[in-house]
């Protein structure tokens, strides 16, 4: 395999871990508090990079403008994506995170254009239309059967979440092609970690037992979270971002909505609603007619790409 064939399949196996986090996450978050999970999450999952990376953990960068744009991606791709991400998934249905998420495409093609200046193509401007309303669709239904609730909320956070991760993307892009992918997450693990440590110390004040009382669902969100979701995932993404393009990175977001379905309706008893599927389907005929790729998916280009170079 060339190397842009591993970026591919490095982030296709990701992203089905994070399709799959959503409801695992949602189940152990009835267990223990967000912030705590977000700290431990990525403190062992910093622990266990290092011990894998040994000597090679010195900050490779050497000049100011590279480790601001690391630490904006870390700040925006993981504390401020996974804040928003757990807040929202208490308050919302699992399989509505990754459907949410994956608009993410469009909104990297919008603020590659207002931040990057990228020019705008009708084509692109209409998907994005299209993909919003989808995503209005599936934020507004708990609205318009139960007024503003929880769910409402949930989905609100979960669209900041997006919009964070879209950030990570675009300056992860930048500085991940310059340096060594693994050894660059293993710094925005230890920043998410830091982070995330003031706000868990004001749960465990608050709680002092929790670690007491964690049971197999937090152990369950702390172990997924630390070495797939965090660790193996990051580190997929990290190596796919130094080789596939930036708006390419972003269209493997869609793989996560089936996964993060299939687990949330047969784990949790999640209902599939109308407004849902039709709400998914806007959102991916924007991402359609935005980059016509659909049917240019992960699978699809990974197998092109492995056939183009057999003899």
């Amino acid at each position: 395999m060339t190397s842009v064939q591993k970026g591919v399949l490095s982030l296709i196996i990701a992203n089905i871990i994070w399709g799959f986090a959503s409801p695992i996450f949602k189940w152990s978050l009835t267990n223990i508090p967000p912030f705590t999970l977000a700290f431990l999450r990525f403190f062992i999952a910093a622990i266990l990079l290092a011990i894998i990376l040994r000597k090679k953990l010195t900050m490779p960068i050497t000049n100011s403008h590279d480790f601001w744009l690391l630490m904006i991606n870390a700040l925006t791709g993981i504390t401020a994506n996974i804040t928003f991400f757990f807040l929202g998934l208490r308050l919302t249905l699992a399989m509505n995170v990754p459907v949410i998420a994956s608009s993410q495409p469009i909104m990297v093609f919008l603020f590659a254009y207002l931040f990057l200046k990228e020019k705008l193509k009708f084509k692109k401007a209409l998907g994005m239309i299209i993909g919003t309303i989808g995503i209005l669709i599936i934020v507004l239904e708990p609205i318009y059967y139960r007024g503003i609730d929880g769910n409402a909320i949930g989905n609100f956070l979960i669209i900041l979440a997006t919009i964070s991760g879209a950030i990570g993307i675009l300056t992860g892009r930048q500085v991940f092609q310059k340096y060594d992918p693994f050894i660059l997450t293993f710094w925005t693990f230890i920043i998410g970690a830091i982070s995330f440590l003031p706000p868990a110390i004001v749960e465990y004040i608050r709680q002092p037992t929790l670690y007491q009382q964690l049971d197999i669902r937090g152990i369950t969100g702390i172990v997924f979270g630390s070495i797939f979701s965090s660790m193996i995932a990051y580190s997929l993404l990290s190596y796919g971002l130094s080789k596939v393009q930036a708006s390419e990175a972003s269209l493997f977001t869609y793989i996560d909505p089936i996964a993060g379905t299939i687990l949330a309706y047969f784990m949790l008893k999640e209902p599939i609603t109308i407004p849902f599927i039709i709400g998914g389907a806007f959102i991916f005929l924007g991402i359609y007619i935005a980059e016509r790729r659909i049917n240019y998916h992960p699978f699809a280009k990974l197998r092109r790409d492995l056939a183009s170079k057999t003899p």
